[in-house]
């Protein structure tokens, strides 16, 4: 089984009534993080556990490919 550290992360993005979520996915575990970040500029983050079709519904709920580096911005604070 794959280590943590040597798992590739994908990072996903939706941006929607001045509203927008960041997800980042552990393709190996299934395990994520979400950023939702508010109109008032308030972040929310969660920590989750998706199933095997995760990809394809973030696909089908509109999201698109974003950068890691976008993702760790909000995450550290730093926006």
């Amino acid at each position: 089984m794959a280590q943590e550290h040597n798992i590739v992360h994908q990072y996903f993005k939706r941006e929607f009534d001045e509203t927008t979520i960041l997800v980042k996915v552990n393709p190996i575990q299934f395990k994520g993080t979400e950023i939702t970040i508010l109109q008032d500029g308030k972040i929310q983050r969660r920590e989750l556990e998706f199933d095997e079709g995760i990809l394809e519904d973030l696909h089908a709920d509109g999201f698109k490919a974003a950068s890691a580096l976008e993702f760790n911005i909000y995450l550290s604070g730093l926006r």
